[in-house]
């Protein structure tokens, strides 16, 4: 405890009135003194013992109790502080400088170290929630250890309300650099089969160029040549609707902190614009107007259906004006406007001398570039004039026997339709029985259901680019029209047409990655009974085994702990799987390099000082307190802490200094003295 002495002054009416009254008689006197009257000077000290009586002088005598000035020291454990012997440096250096602050009993450390799992570095946003509670007069300054990449320091030109002295120790080797790649700007959406610009920019210390390759949804990566520090814009083809993962990487560089910041992602979502679908119909059947109907229920199809009524060959009496019909444009459909569809559905059709062999030809090139077909078995697809005996039967999936089988049979799913995708949902559901059967033999692709005696019915398969999909039967309108019960022909058809157009949640072998929660979360969907060995790549290249666990029929899944930020791999029986581990350009990745150039311009506006540390972080400076009134708190080889005195009253007493009985007998002293001057 300490005892002081100070004035108080207490007035009796509140400073404003008093300040008017003031006003008013300083006034009086000055108007009176240039009256010449002739008490100018008693009347001049009657006013001032008036006043003196009025602001009530008080002297306070107080026991005081010096409270400790507050410091705070901050350890950076972001995950950029991990490289190199930065965080080693760095420990040291905090737990010396802890032990030195603790010596000093005049003042209170706080200390914080902050979490390793945030995107960006937060300093200045930890330091505020650690003095929140500390009143500014205390704040003896703060000291920050870190590699120098904060993200969240405020504005040195308002000086004013930030928490200073601060001062900064940098771990790290300043001349070590790293080459990094960030997406300066991507867009959220793209129509499926158009291009979209990515802008993407490449840093390295040396300069000059480097190549980067650039994968979509985990396919052949694409080489594009960059210059360094210069944005770059890079078309990508969408090519699927949903989500589109786009893989940038680039080479280790000469030199290098971490590769985590040589790749980054970002996610376009697909959106298909129009899906086109031409139908033809060889003759009119009673599933003719079903597929219709069916096609143009749904407002995302554009459908261009042609029914041919009479083939070239055909002999009647009917001129053509009377059939009031167009002529079937196969060279508009089939030669010009052939790539503009996305689906070609061939309902019940035979080779009659409509669409020529060359056309067929120009459509098994159609579905290899990456086209869709779908073939409708009919009676015709088992004769002569079979689609199976034309260009076409390079891309089919199934070849016609010459059989057709009669009678009902119900269609089941095989062992693979109960894990495809397409038709394992179907599973366990009743259906009507069909009528008719074009028996086939299956020579390439899946089987997802059989008809009679076990034989190929519904069978799809991949072409090249393209997908191709075969029904052996021209009965599935009974469903459409509930007989013997129905079943489920809408979902069916538009299930096996969203595989055709690549839709990923259709795909029958398919590897899934997402990642929440601190866990990376794996899905495989195979036609296999077991599931390949799985690895995970983390964005440091270390690889983990996670084991995988059965999730249904042909489904497996596994979870992998997720500790960094950045890119995840997952790998399994030739599919990959990426995932993106925090934001598309993370900051604690955006620039590695140690550097006091960050810290540097807020810790002078305060006047801090920035110290690079070595690499055993042995060389701290000294540290010395100052006064709370000394602007500059930091030398060359010394950081200053500031001594701010505060103090806490326990006790207290005062006595005023001119009583009310003093006060009124001098003021009628003065006043008599006033009235005998100004009476002679």
């Amino acid at each position: 405890m300490t005892e002081a002495v100070r004035l108080s002054l207490e007035p009796f009416l509140g400073w404003p009135l008093v300040w008017a009254l003031a006003a008013l008689t300083i006034g009086a006197w000055i108007c009176y003194f240039f009256l010449r009257g002739r008490a100018w000077l008693t009347r001049a000290v009657s006013l001032l013992v008036v006043s003196a009586a009025l602001i009530n002088p008080t002297l306070v005598h107080e026991e005081r109790e010096p409270l400790p000035s507050v410091a705070a020291l901050i350890l950076d454990r972001s995950e950029s502080m991990q490289f190199g012997e930065r965080d080693e440096a760095a420990a040291a250096a905090y737990e010396a400088l802890k032990a030195k602050l603790a010596e000093d009993p005049s003042l209170e450390v706080r200390t914080l170290e902050t979490s390793p799992g945030d995107d960006g570095t937060y300093l200045y946003s930890a330091l505020e929630g650690l003095m929140a509670d500390v009143p500014r007069d205390r704040i003896a300054g703060a000291i920050m250890v870190t590699d120098g990449q904060v993200h969240d320091l405020p504005d040195p030109a308002k000086t004013q309300g930030i928490i200073g002295p601060l001062h900064g120790l940098i771990a790290g080797d300043e001349n070590l650099g790293d080459r990094r790649i960030e997406i300066v700007n991507a867009p959220n959406f793209g129509i499926v089969g158009e291009t979209a610009n990515l802008v993407v920019r490449a840093e390295d210390p040396r300069g000059g160029t480097i190549d980067l390759d650039i994968s979509l949804n985990g396919g052949t990566p694409e080489r594009v040549r960059v210059e360094t520090g210069k944005d770059t814009a890079v078309p990508i083809e969408i090519e699927r609707r949903g989500e589109n993962m786009v893989v940038i990487e680039a080479p280790p560089g000469p030199e290098e902190l971490t590769l985590a910041n040589n790749r980054t992602a970002t996610s376009i979502a697909g959106v298909r614009d129009r899906l086109r679908v031409l139908l033809v119909t060889g003759k009119p059947n009673q599933a003719g107007r079903v597929w219709r109907d069916l096609l143009k229920s749904d407002p995302s199809v554009d459908l261009v259906h042609f029914t041919i009524l009479r083939p070239p060959f055909k002999v009647d009496y009917a001129r053509p004006d009377e059939l009031a019909l167009i002529e079937f444009p196969t060279e508009e459909l089939f030669e010009q406007k052939l790539t503009e569809f996305d689906l070609i559905i061939f309902d019940q059709y035979e080779r009659q001398g409509v669409i020529t062999q060359a056309y067929l030809a120009n459509m098994s090139r159609y579905v290899a570039d990456g086209g869709a077909l779908l073939i409708v078995a009919g009676e015709q697809f088992a004769g002569p004039a079979s689609l199976a005996r034309s260009p076409l039967a390079s891309v089919l999936p199934a070849s016609p026997t010459g059989v057709i089988r009669t009678g009902e049979f119900v269609p089941q799913l095989t062992a693979p339709g109960k894990r495809h995708a397409v038709t394992a949902p179907l599973d366990g559901q009743s259906w009507g029985g069909w009528m008719r059967y074009i028996e086939a033999d299956a020579v390439a692709g899946d089987v997802l259901m059989a008809g009679p005696n076990g034989r190929p019915l519904l069978i799809v398969d991949r072409v090249s680019k393209g997908r191709v999909g075969m029904l052996m039967s021209d009965q599935i309108w009974l469903w459409a029209g509930g007989y013997d019960g129905g079943g489920p022909f809408a979902e069916l058809i538009r299930r096996v047409v969203h595989w055709m157009m690549k839709e990923p949640e259709l795909e029958e072998r398919r590897l899934a990655l997402t990642i929440e929660g601190g866990q990376a979360k794996i899905e495989l969907r195979t036609l296999l009974d077991a599931a390949p060995p799985l690895e995970v790549q983390t964005p440091e290249g270390d690889v983990m085994t996670p084991r995988w666990s059965p999730a249904g029929p042909g489904t497996f899944v596994a979870e992998a702990p997720v500790e960094e930020l950045g890119i995840y791999r997952a790998r399994s029986g030739g599919l990959e799987a990426i995932a993106l581990s925090g934001p598309e350009n993370p900051k604690e990745y955006a620039n590695l390099e140690s550097t006091t150039a960050v810290i540097e311009p807020v810790a002078q506006a305060t006047g801090g000082g920035v110290f690079r540390l070595n690499e055993t972080g042995s060389n701290i400076p000294d540290v010395r307190r100052v006064s709370a009134g000394q602007k500059n708190a930091a030398g060359a080889n010394w950081l200053g802490l500031r001594e701010r005195g505060a103090y806490a009253v326990r006790s207290s007493t005062s006595q005023g200094l001119l009583p009310g009985i003093l006060a009124a007998g001098a003021l009628m002293l003065f006043l008599l003295l006033a009235w005998r001057r100004e009476g002679r």
